[in-house]
């Protein structure tokens, strides 16, 4: 009976110490909220949020903690912002996690399979460069796409204010009848000034999610003309019309620089191809390359000739309009 009761009170204190320490990190989380409110919603002083504090909040969990990871790539940059422009609900943490284990993944396929031991790292940079290249090419897909859907945005905004409708209620229009992507950012710009925020930050909170050159124009003529006064109406119909024009001459340009690519594809894609079919048609000719030491610093030289080249031909064909 005795030893029945110690083995009960030794499991409760282990319990109740371990629900002690997750109460503790997890923190309240009505006060969380509370300070949340409040940062959103402060004009200024102590408490007061900027901009870009504010918008992390919208976006972030109430339980969010950074982590050494998170303080870490805070010295490189506001990495969160590259998430959030792709709209990826990932954490930092957890996206460098993903691209350690697929560099792990590549490189010990590599050692257990029949390949030269030396490629191990090159496939090991390759796979964790893998993850950061969809979160980069998500991010300019969705960049891409609002900035085609932008000029029927703005159209449709330019139609509310005529037809009497404010500037808020205009925007939550545009969040409502708009398709993905751009609905997704104007209705975080409608919900900051449902929550306190002034027209001013939560449209430069929009340019930092969405880093386009026309979406910059729009805010600033919204803040313009709420400073100096004017149709706005008609100033958001200009700019429809000249991200249309932008719209035709960038297409006749990408039309004209078309060679260009293919020629640059073809250039970049030939020595690797080269290189694989090579392997399986003789390796003892291609083992070379790693065993003699000239062999390995002509393979790097052709490494760094490769990304230079890649640099120049996409210098060349990328023309800004």
């Amino acid at each position: 009976m005795l030893t029945l009761i110690i083995v009960f009170s030794v499991g409760l204190s282990v319990a109740a110490l371990v629900g002690g320490v997750a109460v503790w990190l997890q923190g309240d989380e009505s006060s969380q909220a509370e300070d949340r409110l409040q940062a959103l919603t402060a004009k200024g002083g102590r408490g007061s949020a900027g901009p870009v504090e504010s918008t992390s909040l919208l976006n972030s969990p109430l339980d969010e903690t950074k982590s050494i990871v998170d303080d870490f790539l805070a010295q490189f940059g506001n990495a969160q912002a590259v998430f959030d422009q792709a709209d990826v609900r990932i954490t930092p943490t957890k996206f460098a996690a993903i691209c350690g284990g697929a560099g792990l993944f590549g490189f010990i396929a590599v050692i257990v399979s029949p390949a030269p031991k030396l490629l191990a790292p090159l496939v090991a940079i390759a796979f964790a460069s893998a993850p950061i290249m969809w979160l980069m090419f998500k991010r300019s897909s969705r960049i891409s796409k609002i900035n085609k859907q932008l000029p029927e945005a703005l159209e449709l905004l330019g139609r509310s204010l005529r037809a009497g409708h404010s500037l808020g209620a205009g925007i939550g229009l545009v969040a409502t009848e708009m398709a993905e992507p751009i609905s997704r950012e104007f209705g975080r710009c409608f919900e900051e000034q449902n929550l306190g925020i002034s027209m001013e930050e939560a449209l430069e909170s929009m340019t930092r999610r969405v880093p386009n050159l026309d979406v910059r124009f729009f805010a600033t003529a919204v803040l313009l003309q709420r400073q100096t006064g004017g149709d706005l109406a008609e100033i958001l119909d200009k700019i429809g019309r000249l991200v249309r024009a932008r719209f035709r001459l960038a297409g006749q340009i990408q039309a004209l620089t078309g060679e260009g690519r293919l020629s640059g594809i073809v250039l970049l894609a030939l020595p690797p191809g080269l290189f694989a079919v090579m392997y399986f048609l003789n390796r003892d000719y291609i083992f070379t390359l790693f065993r003699d030491e000239m062999g390995r610093q002509m393979l790097v030289g052709a490494l760094v000739m490769q990304v230079l080249g890649a640099l120049v031909i996409r210098k060349i064909i990328n023309i800004k309009v």
